[in-house]
């Protein structure tokens, strides 16, 4: 019998946290229409001092689209900008 990962995730703790900002925890999930997600858990405290967990999730498609994208402009041709491109001979 094949194991169903629906609407199933898993958190690590972050053990390479280096900011205040980062998440307390790292993981993903698989929603009800089989796309894979991150998620990330952050440890918070309300006003009466009870401790809860801050959620967010983003698709993984778009971060590795948007990882592309930022890769494919840092190797980008730069315009050739306070060169002179006259030949002196």
């Amino acid at each position: 019998m094949e194991y169903d990962n629906t609407n199933r995730g898993v958190l690590f703790k972050n053990n390479e946290k280096s900011k205040e900002t980062d998440p307390d925890y790292k993981g993903s999930y698989m929603n009800a229409d089989g796309a894979d997600h991150w998620l990330n858990a952050w440890i918070a405290k309300d006003k009466n001092g009870n401790t809860y967990m801050r959620l967010s999730t983003k698709l993984k498609q778009e971060v590795h689209a948007k990882g592309m994208q930022q890769a494919r402009q840092a190797l980008a041709p730069k315009p050739d900008e306070g060169f002179d491109t006259d030949i002196p001979f």
